[in-house]
């Protein structure tokens, strides 16, 4: 009965850090009772497993975020792109069948 053994640890990682901030990263893992390189080792196994959620996360605000800026460019960019427009006012109102001041799908299909 052979039992799995955990992948070997054969990668090195360089950092570069002033030496105060080594001593007390070693004196803390000391303390732990762990070594330097299980506590990194734990960091990257926790960053690793954890990236994609952040990374989906943050896509998603920013989508959501430059989504909203959209429409509030477009929003406060809208009457001024009109009244630059020449004509802009007389096919609006082509468009605007109803007169009701706004253009509905159907109107906007119509023409």
């Amino acid at each position: 009965m052979t039992s799995a053994r955990p992948p070997k640890k054969s990668e090195t990682l360089e950092i570069r850090l002033p030496h105060a901030s080594k001593l007390a990263f070693m004196e803390r893992c000391r303390a732990a009772g762990l070594t330097a390189s299980e506590v990194v080792r734990g960091l990257i196994e926790t960053e690793t497993e954890a990236a994609p959620r952040v990374r989906r996360t943050m896509k998603t605000w920013q989508a959501l975020v430059a989504a909203v800026a959209g429409i509030v460019i477009g929003a406060a960019a809208a009457p001024s792109i009109a009244q630059a427009l020449p004509g802009s006012r007389v096919a609006f109102d082509q468009m605007d069948a109803n007169h009701d001041g706004v253009v509905s799908f159907s109107e906007f299909r119509a023409r």
